[in-house]
């Protein structure tokens, strides 16, 4: 049978259509200046959707705050059938009582296997984090999931219980995770890293954590963290504008020479102050990855000359193996 998407721009057409009739429902709300009457409604209404199956709710740039939010994830707690969930909630200035809430009602969508939340440049902290990311772990069949968190203020404690929670989705295959400037730091990516190297069945993975505070004890226990990941065939990691130096990219590169699957690898580390033998090392390390045919590196604004640089290259492309290879 052929589900029929429905689309709404205007919340008075959602309200005013048949409710229990929808499987796959997409509503575009951004930058609509709602209020939280309207959100309230929101929620109502989709409580009676009991059928649905996929959604997306596009709500980027309001002003919602707790009673809406409220309002929204108690109507999303009634959506039990649903297999598919994309949230946009960018711009809201939600902050860790209303995460909290949210993550309350999202331990009722027990059926997802496919999850985006987006709550980009908002103000959530440890608390917030903790709140949304602890509900995760009842979503036992959750195989895909996007988190987008970059522009808050989750902080060390708050991406060490990220981690913490990530580690309980056993069945998670994708993921994608931007933490970008959280002031996570080391400990912070330490405990992310421990979480991550339990998700065992772990194969694609993009993970921001640029502009951090992370430093050579960060990256190197991240790195130590990718040994457990031997899964991974496809990697985007983004960890430009921190300070993990030589021996934070040594230990990167030891990590990632473990993971002996890895076919596709995007590297941005950029703006690191990694010099020549730094650098080095991680092509020594990625050597190890056999199966690696596509490889993309950033190494810009390090303590690298242009003439360093092309030595380089000629290291990176010495198994020749790689199909594809960008080294910027």
């Amino acid at each position: 049978m052929i589900q029929q998407k429905k689309q709404y721009r205007k919340i008075e057409d959602f309200l005013n259509s048949s409710l229990q009739s929808h499987t796959v429902l997409h509503i575009h709300l951004d930058e609509n200046q709602i209020s939280d009457e309207s959100v309230l409604g929101l929620g109502s209404a989709l409580r009676k959707c009991t059928n649905l199956i996929n959604l997306e709710l596009y709500l980027s740039g309001n002003q919602i705050s707790t009673i809406g939010l409220y309002g929204l994830g108690s109507g999303l707690g009634n959506c039990t059938n649903l297999s598919n969930f994309l949230i946009l909630l960018n711009g809201n200035k939600i902050g860790d009582e209303e995460a909290i809430c949210f993550g309350l009602f999202l331990v009722n969508c027990t059926s997802l296997s496919s999850l985006t939340l987006e709550f980009m440049d908002n103000q959530i902290s440890q608390k917030g984090v903790s709140g949304i990311s602890s509900a995760l772990g009842n979503i036992i069949n959750l195989s895909n999931l996007k988190l987008e968190f970059s522009y808050n203020l989750i902080g060390t404690n708050g991406a060490s219980d990220l981690g913490f929670n990530l580690a309980k989705c056993t069945n998670l295959t994708n993921l994608t995770l931007n933490l970008c400037q959280n002031y996570i730091g080391d400990e912070g990516v330490l405990g992310l890293g421990s979480g991550l190297g339990k998700c065992a069945n772990l194969s694609n993975l993009i993970l921001d954590i640029s502009t951090n505070q992370i430093g050579e004890i960060g990256a190197s226990g991240f790195g130590t963290a990718l040994v457990n990941c031997t899964n991974i065939s496809n990697m985007v990691l983004y960890i430009y504008s921190n300070n993990i130096g030589d021996v934070g990219v040594s230990g990167l590169g030891f990590g990632l020479g473990k993971c002996t699957n890895l076919s596709n690898l995007i590297l941005n580390i950029s703006g690191n102050n990694i010099s020549y033998k730094g650098a080095v090392d991680l092509s020594s390390a990625l050597a190890k990855c056999t199966n690696l045919k596509n490889l993309e590196i950033d190494l810009y604004f390090n303590k690298i000359s242009s003439f360093e640089k092309f030595k380089l290259k000629t290291k990176y492309l010495k198994p020749k193996r790689l199909v594809a290879y960008k080294h910027l």
